[in-house]
């Protein structure tokens, strides 16, 4: 019998296939021309808009692979589709930000891609070793393409940060598993729920085991107190790197976060609602109390991403009430797709009118905005609305099911603390919207026909997904069908 079987092989299709469009890149980036290397993002494109194809046409198919390490079903087919889109835009984003910057290399688009099948493991992964290794093959990439605008010295320290705190998690992580494999001996998520339900010799070990595992995924959704990385990063890398970031390091660090506390620690939930209750209570307050002060925009934007970040926490909370799980689950997931559409759209209006060398990244740069270029300022303006939850917005109907989901199971402090912070961040956001409409400038944008085209794909996205809200929320309850 073979190793490897042919179903293995079909389940990862759109993963293996993401891994073999990079190293292909990456030999025609080193051996075509001039010209070869201009096709590279569009190559890159290519072949992400081909995996997603292979994803959805693959979405009824729901198997165990590799012996159990993986686990492909509506959750991880849901996973896919957000990261692969995510990675879309990211190239659109991309393109002549590089160029502009000087920095455009074929090797940023191989990253990428790696980067982005690291996520589309994570969503599938239903072994801890599986989960180590796919979110170090997310985030290595993502450690050279924070520090790709070198000789920047802000580039060049992004990576450092993000590399050594990333090492750092890791180890957390990695201790994490050792104890559960100590308490359990298994690292697969059925054999861990199988040992508890048999009863364990140290427990301990095992509730040790999953605080550290939480350490861990902590990090990489950028929650406090393990966020400190997040605005340095976010302001010292490439803006494309960075946008990207804030999601699709989200996306990954919550598909893992989700499959291995609802399939491996069920039994843990009642222990570790206090400590999640205060996780989320601290990245709230954190996340949307120093974004007050920020002047800087991608230092904004990077305590707004920390914030949000509580917010999909929140609905974990309960994530072992057999009563609400689903409903609060599939909120956390509407709510990523909330977030990854508005987040987009606002990091393609901040690179219009960034120029090099850091300059236009101040929030005074964006004085006069409307005046100068109105179809920027009303697609920043939108994004902000989202971001706060006013109507007819994505993030409305996003902290809507939300907040219901987390009131349905029982947590009225917690969704009280999301409404008072929600409404702490309509000041900060808020203020970029005045800067905008009602002061005087002269900034100077430089968008892009691509970069137009991000900015009104997600801007109107924004707004008219808002009228689907509930089969997009049925969509994501239906991922988490098989997860239990």
């Amino acid at each position: 019998m073979p190793i490897i079987s042919s179903t293995d092989l079909l389940a990862i299709l759109p993963t293996a296939f993401v891994v073999v469009w990079a190293c292909t890149l990456l030999l025609v980036d080193v051996f075509a021309g001039a010209g070869g290397k201009r096709l590279t993002p569009w190559l890159a494109a290519l072949g992400l808009l081909a995996a997603l194809v292979l994803s959805v046409r693959g979405g009824g198919l729901e198997q165990t692979a590799f012996n159990g390490m993986l686990e492909v079903d509506g959750f991880s087919h849901a996973i896919n589709a957000l990261v692969l889109g995510s990675g879309l835009l990211a190239v659109l984003l991309s393109v002549d930000y590089l160029r502009q910057h000087g920095i455009a290399k074929g090797e940023y688009y191989v990253m990428l891609l790696f980067s982005i099948s690291g996520v589309m493991l994570m969503g599938a992964a239903a072994d801890l070793i599986v989960v180590f290794l796919s979110i170090e093959l997310l985030s290595i990439p993502l450690y050279i393409l924070a520090a790709f605008a070198q000789p920047d010295p802000k580039s060049e320290e992004a990576g450092l940060k993000y590399f050594l705190l990333g090492a750092f998690a890791g180890a957390f992580l990695l201790y994490g598993v050792a104890l559960v494999y100590g308490a359990t001996a298994s690292t697969r998520l059925s054999e861990i729920t199988a040992a508890v339900a048999a009863g364990l010799e140290n427990p301990i070990f095992l509730l040790l085991g999953a605080a550290l595992i939480l350490i861990g995924f902590g990090f990489k959704v950028a929650a406090a107190p393990f966020h400190m990385w997040t605005p340095d990063v976010y302001e010292g890398a490439p803006t494309p790197v960075t946008a990207f970031m804030a999601v699709g390091a989200k996306v990954g660090g919550f598909a893992a976060l989700l499959r291995v506390f609802i399939v491996a620690f069920p039994s843990l939930g009642a222990d570790l609602a206090p400590v999640l209750i205060g996780v989320v209570a601290a990245t709230l307050i954190i996340g949307n109390v120093a974004a007050i002060a920020q002047n800087n925009i991608k230092r904004l934007l990077a305590y707004s991403s920390i914030s949000h970040a509580g917010f999909i926490l929140m609905a974990f909370v309960p994530y072992a009430d057999d009563a609400v799980y689903r409903d609060t689950l599939a909120a956390a997931l509407f709510y990523l797709l909330a977030f990854a559409v508005t987040s987009f759209g606002s990091w393609a209006v901040v690179m219009a009118l960034e120029k090099a060398e850091g300059k236009g990244l101040e929030l005074q740069d964006y004085a006069g905005l409307f005046r100068r270029h109105p179809g920027l300022a009303v697609a920043m303006f939108v994004f902000m609305l989202s971001f706060i939850g006013v109507p007819p917005t994505l993030g409305f109907a996003g902290k809507f099911y939300l907040f219901r989901a987390v009131l349905e199971g029982g947590y009225v402090g917690l969704a009280v603390l999301g409404v008072l912070t929600s409404l702490v961040s309509a000041y900060y956001y808020l203020r970029v919207v005045v800067v905008m409409f009602m002061q005087d400038g002269k900034p100077q944008a430089q968008a892009s026909p691509l970069l137009n085209l991000a900015t009104a794909v997600t801007a109107v996205g924004t707004v008219a997904l808002f009228f689907f809200s509930q089969p997009l929320l049925d969509w994501a309850a239906g991922a988490f069908l098989r997860l239990f």
